[in-house]
């Protein structure tokens, strides 16, 4: 007989995301459950410029073995670039990561031990919470308001939970609600990691796509004891495939994530590390992510005014500034996991949002939409079937 699988991995379901975008290969569905960037946000023509200059001028640099810590000239950017924000402090060091994802994923993996706890927005991303189940954790979800995590609540978890290493947080238009952490929220939040010696895990991919409003400081700039960890990506500004992000934190940290990546990926992709490089340094890049700003703020815009179009009063919306994603909330009387079940029978895929808690088994009465992938016509259509759904279902 053979041996069952580890104790990581067994109690593993798939992605509850990945699971509804298989539903997505029928043409005829409309989906609203991806996360992608918009198609047209993909600077096709510039990439395929570059990566001929590389293959003409540094073929072997771009195929062969490469460090660890990442592409030195990528590295030396990124460093100059999060300075100029206030995001890099000294005695901080940058690795490149394959995409924000592999840099969460091994901050879990040098810092927890098994029943570890970690401490995250409740809902969040399930990419994030997934990694972290893999080695063991206990994850907590920390009640949310409009404004970010509570602070009493935070607290009183922290005081019950003294194993916990760190708190993972999405600020900047959170996956999956949309919404921005205030400052003073913020500013509570880091108070309380200094407080009870726990680490901030920021992760930050939404942040250059803010359409309206004006930036909040970042936990990492706020910070003055080496508390935050920063996870960064070009993901969702330049193209999530090529997967280049980076990890910023205490050059010790960051020492051991390099060795904790050694033993997984030996580095990233250098050729795609040699082409974030050549494009940050050669296009306006400025000018690029205010084109995909205003890509985003037209798709949210035509999604927002579809949806209350179409849906009934009672089914509340977030309203994000940036980002990719719109939170829908049901009366607690209705069915949320009917409705999306429903939904998908009728050819729009959206997903429902008990996938995105960190106790699974948690009620939601949520569902997320997503705006960048569809197309116009897709937004109109999908966002009327969804309010005859709505009102077939929900009457």
């Amino acid at each position: 007989m053979l041996k069952p699988f580890s104790d990581k991995v067994a109690n593993l379901a798939p992605s509850a995301i990945r699971e509804i975008l298989k539903f997505t290969a029928d043409p005829e569905v409309i989906s609203f459950a991806a996360g992608n960037p918009a198609p047209e946000a993909f600077p096709v023509d510039t990439i395929a410029k570059i990566s001929a200059d590389i293959f003409r001028e540094e073929p072997i640099n771009a195929l062969q073995y490469s460090v660890t810590e990442g592409y030195p000239k990528l590295r030396a950017w990124l460093e100059q670039d999060l300075r100029a924000k206030k995001l890099f402090k000294d005695g901080d060091m940058v690795v490149v990561t394959s995409g924000a994802q592999q840099a969460i994923e091994v901050t879990a993996k040098i810092l927890c031990n098994e029943g570890d706890v970690i401490l995250c927005e409740n809902p969040s991303f399930i990419g994030s919470l997934n990694a972290f189940r893999s080695y063991g954790v206990k994850l907590i979800g920390v009640p949310m308001d409009e404004d970010g995590m509570l602070p009493d609540e935070l607290e009183n978890i922290l005081k019950a939970n003294p194993t916990t290493k760190f708190i993972y947080t999405i600020p900047n238009f959170q996956n999956p609600t949309g919404q921005t952490t205030t400052l003073e929220r913020r500013k509570a939040v880091l108070a309380l990691a200094k407080k009870y010696g726990v680490y901030v895990l920021e992760d930050n991919p939404y942040g250059a796509l803010r359409f309206a409003g004006e930036d909040v400081t970042c936990y990492k700039e706020l910070d003055d004891s080496k508390n935050v960890i920063y996870a960064g990506t070009f993901s969702k500004v330049l193209a999530p495939g090529i997967r280049v992000g980076y990890l910023c934190a205490d050059a010790e940290l960051v020492s051991k994530a390099v060795v904790g990546m050694q033993t997984s990926t030996v580095h990233t992709n250098i050729w795609a590390q040699m082409l974030a490089y050549r494009f940050v340094t050669t296009v306006n890049f400025n000018e690029h992510i205010k084109g995909l700003q205003e890509i985003y703020r037209l798709k949210y815009n035509r999604m927002k005014d579809a949806l209350k179009a179409q849906l009934p009063d009672f089914i509340k919306l977030s309203e994000p500034q940036g980002g990719l994603f719109i939170w829908a909330t049901l009366p607690e009387k209705y069915d949320m996991n009917a409705f999306c079940v429903e939904a998908v029978k009728r050819k729009v895929a959206v997903v429902p949002g008990n996938a995105f808690n960190a106790d699974e088994a948690e009620i939601s009465h949520s569902f997320r939409l997503n705006y960048s992938t569809p197309t116009n016509e897709q937004i109109d259509k999908g966002c009327e079937i969804l309010g005859k759904a709505a009102t077939d279902l929900l009457k």
